[in-house]
């Protein structure tokens, strides 16, 4: 059963996070500011932050600067003209993971409409980077729109990510009020062009609830990535970030949660993290390996029919 923000002043109890900040959570956190980065667990207030940070599970790197061209009604990065460009980044993010001695990691960017290529030749050069100095981890990449240019993507998924992410973040009706120069339909159009380029290459998307959706709008934006060949889906509860942000409508209860997650399983995903604290990257390390286990299969799979084939032509 939803609660309406209307009826409960404050956020129910399964919203609630434990603070843990030890000795690796410190340390982390010392690491990045070292090293004059950014993460999107920082600049977007991720409620898992103290988790995944504690645990050294997966950490979210954010290159580009920590500047936003755009003015999203929902995210928490600031707004404003960006820094140059810094070349420097992709190595120090590497040696980041180096130093953390991550097996999976989540690289994003802030949108940069000022550059011609979206900055898709920084994130390419700092997925390769990481792969230079970690040959054993594998690597997401959650980048903007690049205002659809396409070329951009080329250039992207020519660094070989194990796993493409790209948010439509809310369903159809609600994107022109909670996205900025961002359209629903640019989204999915750029995720099917990923399967064009890279058919091999799982790719993943995220909704938030929370905001004035109806459960027949999730589930046709469930429907809409599945035609665009989308494997992975994630599914949180939108949290307001400042007074400034986009009010929360209502708060959806963990078993509305559940039901969510395995309405997405039967549309076909081939994995689904539905929750309250769910965000993109949560779990990801998790996704990536069961996308490989679903690569296996379908491989295995296309083995043994091929297989039976031959035999059949021969008999």
């Amino acid at each position: 059963m939803a609660i309406d923000k209307q009826e409960y002043i404050r956020k129910p109890e399964w919203l609630k996070t434990k603070i843990n900040t030890n000795e690796s959570y410190r340390g982390l956190k010392k690491l990045m500011r070292g090293q004059r980065l950014n993460t999107v667990c920082e600049e977007a207030r991720c409620p898992n932050i103290h988790e995944c940070w504690s645990e050294r599970k997966t950490a979210t790197f954010m290159i580009l600067g920590d500047t936003c061209t755009r003015g999203c009604r929902f995210c928490a990065v600031k707004t404003g003209l960006p820094n140059e460009l810094d070349w420097g980044e992709p190595e120090r993010v590497a040696n980041s993971v180096e130093i953390m001695g991550l097996k999976h990691v989540v690289v994003t960017a802030v949108a940069r409409d000022d550059l011609n290529d979206g900055g898709a030749a920084v994130f390419a050069e700092t997925v390769r980077a990481i792969r230079r100095k970690n040959p054993g981890c594998t690597i997401e990449i959650l980048p903007s729109d690049m205002k659809g240019d396409y070329e951009s993507l080329h250039t992207l998924m020519s660094s070989e990510p194990e796993i493409f992410n790209h948010n439509i973040e809310t369903v159809e009706r609600l994107t022109p009020k909670v996205r900025a120069k961002a359209t629903y339909r640019r989204s999915l159009q750029l995720l099917q062009r990923v399967k064009e380029i890279a058919p091999n290459t799982p790719t993943k998307s995220s909704i938030m609830v929370g905001l004035g959706e109806t459960k027949e709008e999730i589930i046709q934006a469930m429907d809409d990535l599945r035609a665009h060949n989308v494997d992975i889906m994630t599914i949180g509860q939108y949290l307001q970030p400042t007074k400034k942000h986009l009010n929360v409508v209502r708060y959806y209860h963990p078993d509305e949660f559940a039901e969510l997650k395995e309405i997405a399983l039967t549309k076909g995903f081939s994995h689904c993290e539905s929750g309250p604290l769910v965000r993109s990257s949560y779990h990801a390390d998790e996704q990536v390996s069961q996308a490989a286990a679903q690569r296996r299969i379908t491989y295995m799979k296309g083995v043994e029919e091929q297989e039976q084939k031959e035999v059949d032509f021969n008999f």
